[in-house]
Formats: structure tokens, C-alpha cells, sequence
């Protein structure tokens, strides 16, 4: 059966199943329209706007020390620019900062790494480098992956990346 892409329906239940309560975001192009506005109007989040993707990552690493779940959303470019956040509040703190990346404009079936774009190029590396899980959901198959990286990053107090590889409908 072919896939039928990804649904912003199934991520959401996947986040919901992964017990995340709050979302901090920052708009971005790949995620925005149809899972971020969904969220705003569901009574099951509490989503905080931020304009700075590293005050989300504190943001969320204090939620977690209140006891709750969070996911950060952002664009890849976001993350890119929050790598000594990414660093200190997640790696070092041992912080479970989960986060839900876009990675605007991939090329559709392209792994990441072998993108025509540079920036995209190198997100998995650094986070190879900094010994960051990541997991790239780019199709409705991938979605299984979600709770369980999730899951995992609570279990060990350490941080994830979910790289959304192409626009939920």
C-alpha cells in the first residue's frame, strides 16, 4: 500500500499517546499550518508561543523540573541557532527537551544529508556530533517513531529530535 504521506491528526495522537501536555513553539512553514494551529484550539495542550527557539529549550527543561511534558517546535534553522542551548540546558543539564524540528524545503525521498541545501545538510551531523538522537518522520510509517523517542528521552533525561521531513496535512 502506498504511503499516504503524513497526517497531522496521527502526529498529534502520537504526542498525545507520549503524554506531551505542553507544546512551546515558534511558527515555522513546514509544521504551522495544519499541527500547530490544531494544537492552539485543543483543550489536551497548552501551547507558549516563544520568539526565541533557545528560550524554548530552557522553557521546556522547566516544565520539565515542574513535572511536566513538553516538545519544542521549531524550524531547522531555529535549531541550528540553538545548538549551545541544545548544549547546556539539554546535554549537560540532562534535561529530556524533546524537540519536533521542520526541515523546510527537503526535497521530497532526499535523506537529509544528501540535500542540495547546505543548511539541512549538516543538522543531522551535529546532532550526530553532540550524540543527539534523531529521527527523521517524513512519511505516515515514520510516525511510530514518535512516542518511542519520546518514551526514551524521559527514560534517560536526555534530549531528542524529531525531524519533520515534509509538510502534515
Amino acid at each position: 500500500m502506498p504511503d499516504e504521506g503524513l497526517s497531522a491528526a496521527q502526529i498529534i495522537a502520537a504526542l498525545k499517546q507520549a503524554d506531551i501536555r505542553f507544546v512551546v513553539a515558534l511558527p515555522d512553514r513546514t509544521t504551522s499550518e495544519h499541527l500547530l494551529k490544531p494544537m492552539l484550539n485543543d483543550p489536551d495542550f497548552q501551547v507558549v508561543q516563544v520568539c526565541k527557539e533557545d528560550e524554548g529549550l530552557s522553557i521546556c527543561a522547566g516544565l520539565y523540573s515542574a513535572g511536566h511534558r513538553s516538545l519544542m517546535m521549531m524550524q531547522y534553522t531555529g535549531l541550528l541557532d540553538s545548538i549551545n542551548a541544545l548544549r547546556g540546558v539539554a546535554k549537560e543539564g540532562r534535561n529530556p527537551v524533546c524537540m519536533l524540528v521542520g526541515l523546510l524545503g527537503k526535497e521530497p525521498g532526499v535523506p537529509p544529508k544528501q540535500s542540495a541545501r547546505y543548511g539541512l545538510r549538516i543538522v543531522e551531523p551535529v546532532l550526530d556530533a553532540m550524540d543527539v538522537p534523531h529521527h527523521l518522520v517524513e512519511q505516515g510509517a515514520d510516525i511510530g517513531r514518535i512516542q518511542p523517542a519520546i518514551d526514551k528521552a524521559y527514560a534517560e533525561s536526555a534530549p531528542v529530535v524529531l525531524l519533520i521531513g515534509a509538510s502534515p496535512r
